[in-house]
């Protein structure tokens, strides 16, 4: 695939943390690879700087988040020489003026990133169509969370569409971007020996976790408002469930793999009333040691409320009623301040009936099907051999499904492959308004019963897999956690 015409990427939160950190980076990666045409990029900020200090703050930001086999200085004035700072206020129709005199009213191929608070989406959308910076052509990429509920993401969705439609909006979850989700499609659909046990016939059960060891550090303003459920559960977890849960899509074509994505939320089981305090757990991290280092307490936190309920940790069990999955139960975890930070989706196969090796433990050697997504990416398939010497006893083996050779290659970042897709006008990769809309009414009755119960999060200490309730949510199953990488 290639990016086919000439561009413009006008990048709202041109100079906020997601944009220093993964955008400007990613970006830089397609140029060091020759995968960017002939095109500008505009960084949108508030703040009145010069364009030589807004180019030395993006390229140490670049150089301090890629590896120092790929900072190449010719490629950097290459890429340089795109970008372009505008100072404009989003919610200011007049600052649009500006911008509007800077872009090429011909581009063919024009796409903004909303990297901002969702609340904004609305003003600046707006602000776009009144200055006729909006083309049949144009497309706009919209940053999660979108909404804080089911209301605002509905309102936020109408007033978008009210100026771009369905197929220009590419709304962005960069899990689905990582090599390995896009594996696990491969493995499931290309492999008849994966996909024809892919159901609740042979799999006991699957795990789906992201952990950080990190704090809210300087977010705090932000995840006040958003917490763990809104900025993790909704979107990633559950994007991770239905690329995992979905059934396989008619042809690899952006609305087939959509439709099936959307099926699996439709499918799951709600959680309210009872089920709520049975299947859902939410913790709050007190100090502690993480990374080695003594850590505050989230409330200790600076711009955290002394008395805040804001959730840094979320566990959960959850059901899909259709055929494939009855009775397989998935359990999904999130947190800051935890062990450690790592990502990954663990398919626990059933036991052997019967084992005629008398020191084999069917339930700690069942096979186990690992995708590992940060900090390395990577598939391992654990299984059981005989341990070498006299006797017949068995032991567990991990088979690495990851050959060297292609682990020497540089792995796209979720960024990089992302951006690429949108400015090539492929929406596989990003979620489609249904899906947005099913997710929010899903958790809603959650988030609902939170607010209105005003209870306080489990305490969990830094450094720990969170709280003890997270623990007996599957040891009540008779089940673990995965934690052993």
């Amino acid at each position: 695939m290639q990016i086919e015409q000439p561009y413009e990427l006008v990048l709202f939160g041109g100079l906020g943390d997601l944009a220093l950190r993964k955008l400007f980076p990613a970006l830089y990666l397609l140029e060091l690879d020759e995968r960017l045409p002939e095109g500008r990029i505009f960084a949108i900020g508030r703040k009145a700087l010069e364009h030589k200090v807004v180019i030395a703050q993006i390229k140490k930001a670049v150089f301090s988040h890629v590896q120092p086999d790929y900072q190449d200085c010719d490629c950097w004035q290459r890429f340089a020489k795109r970008l372009s700072y505008v100072c404009l206020d989003g919610q200011n129709p007049e600052d649009f003026t500006v911008l509007a005199a800077q872009l090429d009213e011909n581009c063919p191929n024009r796409l903004f990133y909303l990297a901002t608070a969702s609340s904004l989406y609305a003003d600046i959308v707006a602000n776009l169509n009144t200055s006729e910076l909006i083309q049949p052509t144009a497309k706009v990429i919209l940053e999660k969370p979108i909404g804080h509920d089911l209301a605002s993401a509905k309102e936020i969705n109408k007033s978008v569409a009210e100026h771009f439609d369905e197929k220009q909006i590419y709304r962005i979850d960069h899990y689905l971007g990582k090599e390995t989700v896009q594996n696990l499609m491969v493995l499931r659909f290309a492999n008849f020996i994966f996909e024809s046990q892919w159901n609740q016939k042979y799999i006991d059960h699957i795990q789906i976790s992201i952990s950080e060891s990190l704090g809210v550090e300087k977010r705090a303003g932000f995840y006040e408002q958003v917490g763990a459920f809104r900025d993790m559960m909704q979107n990633h977890l559950l994007q991770l469930l239905c690329i995992v849960a979905m059934e396989p899509p008619a042809k690899m074509e952006p609305n087939a793999v959509r439709d099936e994505k959307v099926k699996v939320i439709k499918a799951l089981r709600p959680i309210e009333g009872q089920d709520i305090l049975d299947n859902v757990i939410r913790g709050q991290y007190k100090k502690g040691v993480s990374d080695g280092h003594p850590v505050p307490k989230y409330r200790d936190e600076d711009g955290v409320d002394e008395n805040s309920l804001t959730e840094t940790f979320v566990a959960m069990k959850v059901e899909i009623e259709n055929w494939r999955w009855a009775g397989v139960p998935f359990y999904l975890r999130t947190g800051k301040r935890l062990a450690e930070r790592s990502c990954e989706i663990v398919v626990q196969f059933k036991e052997i009936p019967h084992s005629i090796f008398s020191l084999q433990d069917k339930k700690t050697m069942a096979n186990k099907l690992i995708f590992r997504l940060q900090p390395d990416e990577g598939i391992r398939l654990q299984l059981c051999e005989k341990k070498v010497g006299s006797g017949m006893k068995v032991r567990p083996m991990t088979l690495s499904l990851n050959p060297d050779d292609q682990n020497a290659a540089r792995v796209p970042e979720a960024y990089e492959r992302l951006l690429f897709d949108a400015l090539a006008s492929n929406p596989t990769l990003f979620l489609r308004d249904d899906e947005l809309m099913e997710a929010w009414d899903w958790v809603d009755p959650i988030l609902a019963a939170w607010q209105e119960s005003e209870s306080a999060p489990e305490s969990y200490t830094a450094g720990t897999w969170g709280p003890a309730a997270a623990t007996l949510l599957l040891a009540k199953d008779g089940r673990l956690w995965n934690e052993n990488n």
